[in-house]
């Protein structure tokens, strides 16, 4: 594309705890051309994501990282503006886990998998929301408590990382079918957006002094069938909180369900 400049954010350091704006460095070059079967999209959304840390240390990971010097990964929905695909016209919105974090992107329909593209229809929902409650935290929230969980109406969802992308929507389709929503965070303010949304009870897990028995407070009632969600909460998992699910599930319930 003639005269038009990509912006692109390159991973620039490695961060040391909580990544900071000089992480990354700002950087330009001319707009690729789509080649056979491609598309040319300008972006519109770019999603920030949790999963993101992982992405930008040095360790061995899952998946692969992003490196020095490479555009951030992350996904973004954008519009068609030059298409060599057939199913695929100028105009179209679509959305990839392989647009990164740069204005225009180059990509492959046809790709399966993560790296593949997904048409959006601008009519159904605003078009960001194919990056989170109609995406992938909301394909997690969703399979992940209905088809693994699979809670009764009456039964009691305990939800780690309840204010979170995915958690907020665990906890919103818990009440959805007649379930009563216990929501874990470590921060007041995170709580009270977790009863705003529905939840009917939350538990600090940075404050209370007796996790486990925060747990049996929070769910006084359990029944058979109970779930839990444990949702990235690494110190959620290494103390009594865990304990307490647990115990409540040894007595009740039904398997928990990783997501994180």
């Amino acid at each position: 594309m003639q005269n038009l400049v990509n912006r692109r954010w390159l991973l620039a350091s490695y961060p040391e705890g909580m990544p900071a704006p000089e992480n990354w460095a700002m950087n330009t070059q001319p707009v690729p051309d789509p080649g056979p079967g491609q598309i040319l999209v300008k972006s519109k959304w770019l999603s920030v994501d949790p999963y993101m840390r992982g992405r930008i240390s040095p360790a061995t990971g899952y998946t692969k990282g992003v490196a020095i010097g490479e555009v951030m990964q992350g996904g973004g929905v954008g519009e068609v503006v030059a298409s060599n695909h057939p199913a695929w016209k100028v105009g179209d919105i679509a959305e990839s886990m392989s647009v990164g974090w740069q204005e225009w992107s180059v990509l492959t329909p046809d790709v399966v998998g993560p790296a593949g593209v997904n048409k959006i229809d601008p009519k159904l929902a605003p078009i960001e929301s194919s990056l989170s409650w109609l995406g992938m935290p909301g394909m997690t929230a969703y399979f992940g408590l209905l088809d693994v969980g699979r809670p009764k109406p009456g039964d009691t969802v305990v939800v780690s990382a309840a204010s979170g992308a995915v958690g907020q929507l665990v906890g919103q389709i818990a009440k959805l079918t007649g379930c009563r929503a216990v929501a874990i965070a470590g921060d007041d303010n995170k709580l009270h957006w977790c009863r705003e949304i529905g939840f009917d009870a939350a538990i600090n897990y940075k404050t209370a002094r007796d996790l486990t028995a925060a747990v049996r407070e929070a769910c006084p009632q359990s029944g058979s069938g109970d779930a839990s969600f444990y949702n990235g909460c690494a110190k959620c998992a290494r103390t009594g909180l865990a304990e307490g699910v647990k115990e409540r599930e040894a007595e009740h319930g039904r398997p928990k369900v990783p997501a994180g």
